[in-house]
Order: structure tokens, then sequence, then C-alpha cells
């Protein structure tokens, strides 16, 4: 029989919500943090954009949160929304205060105002936002957070980092509370039983259920789906962001190409010789003309005034668009025309990467396509990141909080992770002493499965899931294909539970069933939403319809 391990609070996942939570409550309590693989770990390592913070010159808090809701489509809750604004600022002081190295400006144009707290920073502009408002470190903020959050986390004598290892479900009393999980240690490959009194879900979202995706593969829905299983409620579902600029490469599938390169002038373009009707791009500035050596016409100003700052969603379909009209495999990205002293300095790593693939961002063009990049829905969490299940909470990309709605404005994930972090973090410790620990729980019982010698079942499985996907419930979508990809989702369930209730348990395995359910549940939400708004978008509901502004919220059976 496994011995129950016990901890004040188990966090599952070790991104940027997960190690806020950690590092908050630490110092007074036991906390046990779960990491899939190694630390660093977690997408938020590869995150490198920034920060959307409000300290701007001319920027402000209202500017910030009416960006914010213009951009989310009407649904962002305003409580949530002005909540993750007014506490930037808190935030980003906390993590400098942790030895976070922010890029600092050169110029008072683009930095924060003298008599800031946090001193002359280098803001950038991504796509929505009004202002410049992005603080970064270069082109690789999430690596430099996570490697100082992570550094900090392993000298806490309270913390306990767990690598390698894999929740598989959530543990329940007869009370409903949910009181623990079972984990999967992959280098023992025995189910673990860990008690805790409170859990917190830190798992990231579910974009690796598409077939081209910026996130690693970490990214499989693991907690979305385990709260379901435990009754926990989830929202908005079918609003999954797709990153417009991906790189196109042979050797580089993952590879995001930062909208930070956007918001300092690069364009998008067509391949050289592929023609486009132009008339709103003619008088562009020098660097925007519709042609140079490499590359063809701009075309994002036939979409939308904003061109390449225009909200992700719409910069995603409009090239999808241009794609499918000219049977494109890729269009271009053009920063060529800015100074190469320039380039080098602001985005090293991805001038360093393209440049180890023959690509030279200081003269070439870079091919990009749309891939999945960002889960907008989520377990419904309250301000505490607090699900419906008691003692089980939710932060980060795992939860729908409200702050997101139909479209996440750029940035904006990592100011969620740690206010939401915070938050939670203070709700536990507010409340934690009203709960006692509980003794030993049911030990996960394997005796009636055995290995399995069809592991090209999960193979198979995980590619017809996520190619189903980007066919049918991609950046454009129908009732037609809606029905098909829930057709496919339901037999590859049926066949994925078969497969589990008799075989025991891997990673690959695990991270398949979570994926499958989470689909069925995008596919659901998509199907109910009978209009186009922020990252949905029917071809056969073109419109966006008032009626339905509202969250898409479906209840555990």
């Amino acid at each position: 029989m496994s011995e129950t391990l016990h901890t004040d609070v188990l966090i599952i996942g070790a991104g940027a919500a997960g190690l806020s939570v950690a590092l908050r409550l630490a110092e007074q309590h036991d906390v046990t943090l779960i990491v899939k693989g190694s630390l660093p770990g977690g997408a938020s390592y590869w995150a490198q954009g920034g920060i959307s913070v409000a300290v701007g010159e001319d920027d402000s808090i209202a500017s910030h949160i009416a960006d914010t809701m213009q951009v989310g489509g009407v649904l962002c809750h305003p409580d949530t929304v002005r909540m993750c604004v007014e506490n930037g600022r808190e935030q980003l002081e906390w993590l400098m205060a942790q030895g976070v190295k922010f890029t600092q400006s050169g110029s008072t144009e683009d930095a924060a105002p003298a008599d800031s707290n946090v001193g002359n920073l280098h803001l950038t502009r991504e796509g929505g936002h009004s202002f410049r408002r992005v603080v970064h470190s270069d082109d690789a903020t999430g690596a430099a957070i996570q490697k100082c959050l992570t550094a900090n986390a392993l000298k806490m004598p309270r913390l306990k980092i767990l690598g390698h290892r894999i929740a598989v479900d959530l543990i329940k009393d007869q009370q409903g509370r949910c009181v623990g999980a079972y984990i999967l240690n992959e280098s023992t490959r025995q189910v673990e039983v860990f008690a805790a009194k409170a859990i917190v879900l830190a798992t990231g979202g579910a974009s690796r259920a598409y077939l081209y995706s910026t996130n690693p593969d970490v990214a499989s829905g693991d907690g979305i789906a385990m709260g379901w299983r435990a009754g926990c409620r989830v929202a908005n579902l079918e609003f999954n962001q797709f990153h417009p600029t991906c790189l196109y490469h042979p050797n580089s599938r993952t590879f995001l190409l930062t909208e930070a390169l956007r918001g300092e002038g690069a364009v998008l373009r067509l391949p050289k010789n592929v023609g486009v009707t132009v008339g709103s791009n003619a008088g562009l500035n020098p660097g925007s003309s519709n042609d140079n050596a490499l590359g063809g016409s701009r075309f994002m100003l036939n979409y939308h005034p904003l061109a390449e700052l225009a909200p992700r969603d719409v910069v995603a379909r409009s090239i999808d668009a241009e794609m499918k009209k000219h049977g494109l495999e890729h269009v271009l990205l053009d920063i060529s025309h800015r100074e190469p002293e320039f380039i080098k300095a602001h985005f090293p790593t991805i001038y360093a990467y393209c440049l180890e693939l023959g690509l030279d961002l200081t003269k070439d063009p870079i091919p990009v396509v749309p891939a999945a990049h960002y889960t907008c829905g989520g377990l419904i969490t309250d301000l505490h990141g607090a699900t419906n299940v008691p003692g089980l909470y939710a932060v980060g990309e795992v939860a729908c909080t409200g702050l997101h709605g139909a479209n996440r404005m750029a940035s904006n994930s990592l100011l969620e992770c740690f206010v939401f972090g915070t938050a939670a973090a203070r709700h536990i410790a507010q409340t934690i002493h009203q709960v006692t620990l509980p003794g030993q729980l049911k030990p996960w019982d394997d005796s009636q499965v055995m290995e399995s010698d069809e592991a090209v079942v999960i193979l198979h499985n995980w590619e017809e899931l996520r190619r189903a996907m980007w066919n049918y419930m991609g950046i454009v979508r129908t009732s037609k294909r809606l029905e098909r990809a829930a057709h496919r989702i339901a037999l590859l369930k049926n066949e994925v539970h078969d497969y589990y209730s008799r075989s025991k348990v891997t990673r690959d395995l695990l991270e398949l069933r979570n994926l499958v359910q989470v689909a069925e549940l995008m596919v659901r939400s998509a199907q109910l939403r009978k209009e186009s708004r922020g990252l949905h978008f029917m071809s056969d509901y073109p419109d966006t319809d008032p009626a339905q502004a509202h969250d898409t919220v479906l209840e555990p059976e």
C-alpha cells in the first residue's frame, strides 16, 4: 500500500503562476511544487514579449482597462480587468525585488517616467495597446523571470520541488472538498498519493490539442481536464488564440516571433511576385513600402486600420485568408528596414536563433504562419483564484478569471499570473488554518491493468486529434466542421478510455487522455456560440450577436 505524502499546499505546475503562489506561501507553510519534467518548467519560460503595466508617461489605468475590454469582445469581466490593471505596478515591483532584470531604456520616448518606482524601463507596444506599456527583458522575458524565480524557490527550506512528475487525477473527500491528488512519478513509474489542505492547479493551457502550436509539449490541458473530472465549471473554451507569427521552417515547428517585432515596426508581406490589391497601402513610411528586394506586398492595411498592430485574432485571420487565397504555405515578417544594431540589441534571442537557421533578421523577411498559442477559457475562478470545488484553486492559463474575454490582449497573461498568484496565496494563507490536513487517502490501484505494448496507438490517436482540431476547430470554423470535429473526438475519446482502463499510466497516455477531454469541451463550447466574436470566427455566422455577449459556461455532469 502506497503511503500518503502530506503537505500544507500542493501546487501542480511550475510556470510563472505556480512559482508566484509558491514563493509567497513557502515562507510560512509547507509547500510541495509538482513539475512536469524539470525546472525551469512551464510555457512561461518561452514567453518572449513581456508584462503589460500602465507606467508610461502618457499611459493610464483607464486606458489599459479600455484596451483590454475592447480587445476582449465585450466579454471581459470589469472587476477582474480593474483588479489586474490596478495591481500591475505592485507585481512589477515585486518581480524587480525578486531580482528580475528588465530592459532599460536609452531614451525618454519609450521609457517609464523618471520619477517612477520602477525606474527607466524600456516600454514596447504590442497589438491592441494604445500606448507603449509592455515591460520586457529583451526578447526573452519569460526565461528571465523563470530563471530568477526558480533560483529563489530552490533556496526556500519549506518549499519541496518534485520533478519528472505528472498529475493523474484530483482526490475529493465525501463532503466534496479537494484534499489531494494522484501523481505519477516518471522515475519510479509509480503513482504517488499526496494530501494537502489546499491544491493549486497552475498547469497552463491546452494549445497542444492543435497540430501547430507555439507551446512546448507540456501544454496538454492537464489541469482543465482534471478540474472538469473533479466537478469544476469551465467557460469560454471556444476562444483559442492563434499567434500570428510562428516561424515557418522545417527545423523549427514551435518557435515564436514575438509581437514586439511588429510593435517596433516589422510588417507582414506576401512572398515576392504574389499579387495583392493594394489601395490603402500607398504612401507608407520608409521601410513599409509595398515591395522590397526579397518580399512582396504588404496586406494588413487591407484588413484593419491598425495594420500589423491590430489585435491578434484579426492578424491571424488575415494571414490565414491570404494563405488560402494565394495557396501559400507561409507569409513573410519583415523588419529588415530597421537598423541592424537596433534589431540585434532588442531581439538578440530571435536574431541568434534565426541566424542558426540561415535567416538574417537584419536582411531577410522571415517566413511565418499562425499557430495555436493561448487558451483563453478554462476553469472558472473567483477573484481569489478559487474554483467551485472547495479547496481547489486555479491560476494562470488553466483558469478563466474573466480577464481575457473573447480575445487575450498581448502581454496581459503574465500580468494575470502574478496578480492572481498573489490573490490565491493571500486567500490560502488567510483560510488554511480553518482546514484539517487529511489523513491516509485511498491508494492508487493498478493491480487490474497491464503494461501496454501498443504505444503506437497513443501516437496515432494524438496525431489524429491534433489534425482534426486544426482542420475543423481552427482559425475559421463552420457548423459542419464542428460537427465533424465532435464526431471524431467522440470516437477517439472512446478508444482512449478503453486503452486507459486496461493499461498502466504513462505520461503520453495521461496527456492524450487530457487533450481528448479538453478538445471535446472546446468543440462543445464552440457549437454553443452561433456568432463570430473575438477569437471565435464562424463563416456561417459571420456577425457578432449582442444577445450572446456572455460567457459560454459548461457544467460538469
